[in-house]
């Protein structure tokens, strides 16, 4: 049979418009002074997230190193977070990078296991300022696109957007407090709406369950969601809302039902960092999974001093979906797994 897996899963026009996206990034941000960076994809440490695998890769040393150290586990970065939080603390300023990062068992119309993140941190922004400067940037970025007939229909152009926080969505679409309901009856009731058996799930994976079952592909106008539960904090500060529940001041972007960034407001307290990671490794421990090594060179550089700041995850592959009009994600990469 003939192999026809050597031609490129996106078209011309596709690949067009991905290098126009990566230009019109570095324009926005040259015109903000913000830095453009480039840290290593390999790391000797991995993110502690419960909830993201890493890929591993064996560095083998030349001969005449061989015998201090044969051999080496490296890690895939998830993101470039830490590294580029080690030059925050560094006295860097505001930074971006376009880099591609890799996650472990996760393909999918929306996943691939090497993917393009945009990724960038403004000191002495909170996460709503930084909220308006995502909301800036991608109706730049629409704007770009929108003489071009192939790629006219921009929902982040044409649509309204909202900022909302996780509790109100819950109460609109399901009728219920995410952060008063306990866990046995949030089991309860998402089983009422997901056919699925779980065992051991925690309130947190029945909140993730019915959130992308039962709300997010319901979010199709641009949506900004804020005030996280405290215990889906990850990277983030924690504080108490007028109601005085602790909540994380991070916030997600929602369009069209797909998530398209994510960010925080940044943790900069170093123990309870430290404390974080432990965390996360017995959770980890418990649900069967490698239990990667913390990264002390970001713990160092948080104890040195990381600056009061907000930063971004943005997916660019999922954009240019949006902008393409595309079903999956294959449809905008060049080559995807299966053609790697």
């Amino acid at each position: 049979m003939r192999n026809e897996h050597w031609r490129p899963r996106a078209d011309k026009d596709r690949l067009f418009a991905r290098a126009t996206l990566l230009k019109n990034i570095r324009a926005f941000f040259e015109q903000r002074n913000v830095l453009e960076v480039e840290t290593p994809v390999l790391s000797h440490a991995a993110g502690t997230d419960p909830n993201l695998d890493s890929i591993s890769a064996t560095y083998r040393a030349d001969s005449q190193q061989a015998e201090h150290n044969k051999e080496q586990t490296l890690f895939l970065q998830t993101s470039p977070e830490f590294a580029m939080k080690r030059l925050l603390a560094d006295g860097s300023g505001a930074i971006f990078q376009i880099c591609k990062a890799f996650r472990n068992a996760e393909q999918g119309a929306r996943h691939n296991p090497e993917f393009t993140l945009l990724e960038w941190y403004q000191p002495d922004f909170d996460e709503h300022q930084l909220m308006d400067e995502v909301m800036t940037l991608l109706m730049a970025l629409g704007q770009s696109f929108h003489p071009q007939k192939n790629f006219s229909q921009q929902p982040f152009l044409q649509q309204h957007w909202h900022r909302l926080t996780y509790q109100s969505l819950f109460e609109q679409y399901l009728n219920i407090n995410p952060h008063t309901i306990s866990s046995e009856e949030l089991a309860r009731f998402a089983k009422t709406k997901i056919n699925i058996e779980l065992e051991h799930a925690n309130k947190d994976i029945w909140l993730d369950l019915l959130f992308s079952h039962s709300i997010e592909p319901l979010l199709l106008e641009p949506v900004f969601i804020y005030e996280y539960p405290a215990t889906q904090a990850a990277l983030a500060t924690i504080e108490k809302n007028m109601d005085g529940i602790e909540i994380a001041r991070r916030f997600e972007l929602v369009i069209n039902g797909m998530e398209i960034a994510n960010g925080y407001y940044e943790l900069t307290d170093v123990d309870e960092q430290r404390r974080r990671f432990l965390n996360d490794q017995k959770i980890r421990q418990e649900q069967k999974k490698a239990n990667n090594p913390l990264d002390e060179n970001l713990l160092a550089a948080m104890a040195h001093g990381l600056p009061a700041c907000a930063g971004v995850a943005l997916g660019l592959d999922r954009l240019l979906m949006l902008i393409c009009g595309a079903d999956s994600i294959d449809e905008v990469l060049a080559f995807s797994l299966d053609r790697a």
